[in-house]
């Protein structure tokens, strides 16, 4: 079992953030995905399954929580503070009509970590000095994942993102094997992806095709 802190090496964990929804995945349970795209170089994952029940989500989050422990991923909850710390993962992520980061950091304490979700410099800013822990901006490209993203910020509107805060950021939105090396040369420290490895027929075969566009 891996043993590790939350924050300890954060912007080498974020680099291939899979963000799993099971709207997206076929079918396919969460843990099959998560066990797939961990052999196929996932470094941390999201938990995002929006239609669960909160009993649905945490005992999902439950057993992706055994889970990623064993295969040493870092372990994400989408919105729900609540369930982030019933099912101890290593965080939460926020969006900006979630729960305040201040209200968030004040339940979740110092150990854990926080993300948020910008797509602008001023947002970036503004969250870093409310003390997230790394920022997942986008769209960078057009994304059928997310029916209510903002407009396409592109690569440049990324590095500018990247270039205004100190903190680790994650370049989301319409991200493959093919363009995942833009983001990158964005200044980004990795890429969350949804479709490109979560509705993959070889869910491991896409992971391993975009960690290694990655490095």
């Amino acid at each position: 079992m891996a043993v590790f802190a939350p924050k300890s090496d954060l912007r080498k964990r974020l680099l291939l953030y899979v963000i799993v929804d099971r709207a997206f995945s076929g079918g396919r349970g969460e843990e099959e995905v998560v066990a797939a795209a961990a052999r196929g170089g996932a470094t941390a994952v999201q938990l995002r399954s929006k239609e669960l029940t909160a009993r649905q989500l945490y005992l999902t989050g439950l057993s992706l929580r055994t889970l990623t422990r064993q295969m040493g991923l870092l372990f994400i909850v989408n919105d729900r503070v609540d369930v982030a710390l019933a099912v101890d993962a290593d965080g939460v992520h926020l969006g900006q009509d979630d729960l305040p980061l201040e209200a968030a950091r004040r339940l979740m304490g110092r150990r854990r970590i926080i993300g948020m979700s910008v797509d602008t410099v001023e947002e970036a800013e503004r969250a870093q000095r409310g003390g997230a822990d790394y920022l997942g901006a986008g769209p960078v490209f057009a994304t059928p994942s997310k029916a209510d993203a903002g407009p396409v910020m592109g690569p440049e509107g990324l590095r500018e993102i990247c270039r205004a805060v100190r903190i680790p950021v994650v370049g989301i939105g319409g991200i493959g094997a093919r363009n995942a090396r833009q983001v990158m040369e964005a200044g980004a420290a990795g890429v969350a992806v949804i479709s490109a490895v979560v509705s993959a027929p070889d869910v491991t075969a896409a992971a391993r095709a975009l960690r290694s566009a990655l490095v």
